[in-house]
């Protein structure tokens, strides 16, 4: 059941099965025989899901077969094992504060958002595939995130998938009545949700702040960016795309993440297709990597970087990555493992020092986001206007990793009622509005351009922006406390029902 749920995300949305593998985790949950029973059973759910769901990571060993090939199901297989132990934990939890009785099912929604969670933080954090993303088929559903943001639209999943085994066991129900609940209770919360999204989108008043960009989507292999001779015919492609149909060209033209395919250097040897590129009176945003400050000469390190340029070749604003991804920008526990990185090089990646908004002549503060980071969910204020996310999904081919991975940038639109502008390698790039409908898109493993306006945040700030993950911290107290009741009312009624042959 934990590996037909992981169909329940992008890009095949089986919603029916990500439901119904919920189901049984919570059913299997509840009549372990013990905690310890509740923890593998949550594990190997978790196991299968994860396999699924992360499938498409065997694409990046491709890249380096030779190398790396042979390590791509057992990595895999390894990182599953690894990221199990958080719905094992969610089910070990919930079984030993529900107890053996219903008080389970009240608790395993709340200890399932708690693991999902703690798996956003952890260890630098993984929060992909987020069980809320089972609904991304429907705008409309979507909006949900606003409010509760991802983690409390997860928490609803559950819940709802709880709630058929809830009200049988209370009722006492016989399993043709079961089997209707199953259908009846995901339908109609998935008309409520529907609706109440339907609502605010109808209501939606999207305007554009007067800006256009151009989005350029190069399509590089990811086993040529790095190759010394490719570096000219790379530069060549981005630069005719950028100054195409030069009468109606954008004043802001954007690269994706490492578009500049050689070790940029402010101020020198920076080759004439990137100032080329500059529009007249704008900017090319790009990315590039460039070498960090000296920390010791023994010791060099590289920033992963989004980059504005001016006519006149001078960076006018800079924005250094500070989620790194493990193993493909920098080795954890490096003086144990040695050099374990599969991008070019053995030089590790370090993050950048800030998370502000980057500021830029003629359009509103961005909020950058360099590939991985798009993950994250994100609450408060921080002035933005808008959201950029570049990134270089070529390292997963035609998988389902770029399609989840886009999922998960949209919802952060929805997070913060602001656009999105995306710019993906090899896809998917597109403009997406502050209500996270997808205006503009180029699909996977094309080249082309994108112009387009850059659309107006939402005009009044979400519940979610102001208020973060505080309602669903909130939620998971008290869905904690009414299992920790259930459970003592449940041993209570079991009590007074041996009383009688206790006395005879």
């Amino acid at each position: 059941m934990g590996g037909l749920s992981g169909l329940g995300f992008a890009p095949y949305f089986v919603f029916p099965l990500a439901y119904l593998g919920l189901a049984a985790f919570a059913f299997l949950t509840r009549h372990s025989p013990s905690v310890l029973a509740a923890f593998v059973a949550g594990w190997a759910f978790g196991l299968c899901q994860f396999i699924v769901g992360l499938s498409w990571i065997t694409e990046s060993f491709a890249v380096e077969a030779e190398q790396f090939g042979m390590l791509a199901w057992p990595a895999v297989t390894a990182l599953s094992a690894l990221l199990a132990l958080f719905p094992a934990s969610a089910a070990m939890t919930a079984r030993y504060l529900g107890g053996s009785g219903p008080g389970t099912f009240f608790v395993l929604p709340a200890t399932w958002s708690i693991a999902e969670m703690a798996r956003g933080a952890i260890l630098t954090g993984f929060p992909w595939n987020l069980i809320g993303y089972a609904w991304g088929f429907s705008d409309e559903v979507l909006q949900a995130i606003s409010v509760t943001g991802i983690y409390g639209l997860g928490l609803l999943t559950v819940l709802l998938a709880v709630l058929p085994l809830l009200i049988t066991e209370k009722c006492k129900l016989g399993r043709r009545s079961a089997a209707l609940l199953l259908i009846l209770v995901p339908t109609i919360a998935f008309a409520a949700l529907w609706t109440g999204g339907a609502m605010r989108l109808a209501a939606a008043d999207i305007g554009e702040n007067g800006q256009r960009l151009r989005i350029v989507q190069p399509n590089i292999p990811q086993n040529q960016k790095w190759e010394a001779g490719q570096a000219n015919a790379i530069l060549d492609k981005l630069l005719a795309l950028s100054t195409s149909g030069e009468s109606d060209r954008p004043r802001y033209v954007v690269w994706p993440e490492t578009a500049y395919p050689v070790l940029f250097e402010a101020g020198r040897n920076i080759h004439p297709a990137l100032t080329a590129s500059v529009p007249t009176g704008g900017l090319l945003l790009f990315g590039a990597v460039r070498e960090a400050p000296a920390r010791r000469a023994d010791d060099p390190a590289l920033l992963n970087s989004v980059l504005a340029l001016d006519e006149m070749g001078g960076v006018v604003a800079a924005y250094d990555k500070r989620r790194l991804v493990p193993f493909g920008e920098f080795t954890p526990f490096k003086r144990v493992l040695g050099a374990m990185k599969m991008t070019v090089g053995d030089i590790d990646y370090i993050p950048g020092e800030s998370s502000a908004p980057i500021q830029l002549v003629g359009l509103p503060a961005a909020r950058v986001l360099i590939c991985y980071e798009a993950i994250f969910p994100r609450s408060g204020d921080d002035r933005a206007g808008w959201i950029l996310n570049i990134t270089n999904d070529a390292w997963f081919g035609m998988s389902a990793g770029p399609y989840q991975h886009f999922l998960a940038a949209r919802a952060r639109t929805l997070e913060a009622g602001l656009p999105l502008i995306r710019v993906a390698n090899s896809g998917v790039s597109a403009i997406v509005d502050s209500y996270g409908r997808v205006r503009e898109m180029l699909p996977l493993n094309v080249s082309g351009v994108i112009n387009g306006p850059l659309p107006a945040p939402a005009p009044t700030e979400t519940l979610f922006r102001r208020a973060g993950n505080i309602p669903v911290v909130v939620s998971i107290a008290l869905l904690i406390a009414v299992g920790a009741v259930t459970r003592r009312r449940s041993r209570q009624t079991a009590g007074v029902a041996v009383a009688p042959s206790e006395r005879s």
